[in-house]
């Protein structure tokens, strides 16, 4: 049973990461989010299987209740090819590309660290969509870094990779509850339902948003009621007729636990919609960098003095 179930955050570690010191939570939640959809982009673009990409975002999410957010750039830093790096630069990480790249090399589809760094390369370039408000007519073409961006990204990526192993103490051990929601739907034989397939992939969606969740939903509750929450909701959306009977607790789920992982999974789209930008807004728009944060830190600072 030992690999269905995940390693689970601490009151302490909680507690730590909304202590007195540390960054403000929205602009945290606003981070979270930002760097798992850069992740999630990533591997779609990098062609990697769900289940990896899934696997990266707990593992980013672990890494953050136990290391500092500012301590590493959350993409790759912005791209100065005409100006030598300073020591400051040289110290900015690029952490969703180190996540992914470490859980893809764990799995059957590894990727180099030069296919991440024309990907991710891409995603942060203002040509790409990516977090922009343009069409994407209106967007500039895209142009390749030069060969010295590369020669700098790879040490950096291998440099941030250690250190992420070092965190985790080497645990990389992540179950997914995308199995599990699949086998529940045929134990509540709703895979006899004439919406099927609707159901069960609009399951799969509840659980895939969740990952981007900033309660840390993956990192608070085992893979079995993620799963089962993500059913619930999925039913209700499509009407599905739900058994009579309290058939969360068959899967041993309790109802206050469900209910939380229910308004947790639905509330995550209008949350995004409605402050992510706003938190933390960029100066270029895309991607949200450490740059941008401390930016918004020294405002909120200067308006207090």
């Amino acid at each position: 049973m030992s690999l269905l179930a995940n390693p689970l955050v601490t009151s302490e570690q909680l507690f730590q990461r909304r202590s007195v010191g540390a960054l403000p939570i929205e602009i945290q939640d606003a981070i979270f989010f930002a760097t798992q959809s850069l992740t999630q982009a990533a591997g779609i673009l990098l062609e990697l299987p769900q289940s990896v990409t899934a696997q990266a975002n707990v593992l980013l999410a672990r890494y953050w209740l136990v290391e500092n957010m500012m301590a590493d750039e959350f993409s790759v830093r912005t791209l100065l090819p005409l100006l030598p790096p300073s020591p400051e630069a040289n110290r900015s990480q690029d952490v969703s590309a180190a996540i992914l790249y470490l859980t893809a090399k764990l799995s059957s589809h590894p990727r180099s660290p030069r296919e991440l760094s024309a990907i991710y390369s891409y995603l942060l370039s203002k040509s790409s969509p990516f977090f922009r408000t343009q069409q994407l007519q209106d967007l500039p073409k895209y142009v390749p870094p030069p060969e010295s961006h590369y020669q700098s990204f790879r040490p950096r990526l291998l440099t941030l990779e250690s250190r992420i192993l070092a965190a985790l103490s080497f645990n990389t051990h992540v179950a997914l509850p995308h199995p599990l929601a699949i086998t529940y739907l045929q134990s509540l034989d709703f895979f006899c339902h004439p919406r099927r397939e609707a159901l069960a992939r609009r399951t799969i969606a509840y659980l895939n948003t969740a990952l981007l969740s900033p309660q840390l939903l993956y990192t608070t509750h085992q893979p079995h009621a993620l799963a089962v929450a993500a059913i619930y909701c999925a039913a209700r959306d499509l009407g599905a007729k739900m058994p009579e009977c309290e058939w969360w607790e068959v899967f041993d789920v309790e109802r206050e636990e469900l209910g939380f992982l229910v308004v947790g999974m639905r509330s995550v789209e209008g949350w995004a919609r409605e402050r992510l930008m706003v938190e933390v807004p960029t100066s270029e728009g895309g991607m949200i960098t450490r740059g941008d944060v401390e930016r918004v830190l020294r405002e909120r600072e200067e308006k207090r003095g």
